[in-house]
């Protein structure tokens, strides 16, 4: 059954030539659901949260940018669940301390994993930049809101589902994004 899940993401390898890593996530737009995948099995499956707007590539759109990616980056290692991280650095906040108009927003909480696009001229470079447009995973103070269209662009899951990937993903892991 893996093989079949895997299908889509090695097929989308072979045409930009990429080679397989070892550990994959697949993100599922229209499903709302990621997998992640070790050796060509399936790990785990999340239920998560994507773009508010309609998926995009483009800077400003705040659309889940579709396509090929890698984690570029890994923040907040240590941090308390439910840290607030601001620019990527713990705050030392905890969201449901601060006041309410600030846990309004979705806030980026406990884990990051930047992505970075793998497509020249779809996610990466130009106005199409998935990392330049800071695109993560990460986890959210709206734990109610996963499951459906949520976020910015970005890819949202509960904050013990995040520490729990965050261990398992490595920097340079593929992340393939589709509808």
């Amino acid at each position: 059954m893996s093989s079949d899940l895997l299908q889509p993401i090695t097929h989308k390898l072979d045409s930009l030539e990429i080679k397989q890593t070892a550990r994959i996530l697949h993100v599922s737009i229209a499903k709302q659901r990621m997998r992640g995948f070790q050796n060509g099995r399936l790990w785990r499956e999340f239920v998560v949260s994507t773009g508010k707007k309609p998926p995009s590539c483009v800077e400003n759109s705040f659309g889940t940018p579709t396509g090929l990616h890698r984690i570029a980056e890994k923040h907040g290692g240590s941090s308390k669940l439910g840290a607030v991280l601001r620019s990527r650095i713990d705050s030392g906040e905890l969201y449901w301390e601060l006041p309410e108009e600030e846990q309004e927003k979705n806030l980026v909480t406990t884990r990051i994993l930047w992505l970075e696009g793998l497509e020249p001229g779809h996610n990466q470079g130009g106005d199409r930049d998935t990392y330049n447009r800071y695109v993560y995973i990460h986890g959210t103070n709206h734990e109610d809101r996963i499951g459906e269209p949520a976020s910015g662009g970005c890819v949202l899951l509960r904050n013990r589902e995040m520490i729990e990937l965050f261990d398992f993903a490595e920097i340079g892991d593929l992340v393939l994004i589709e509808l």
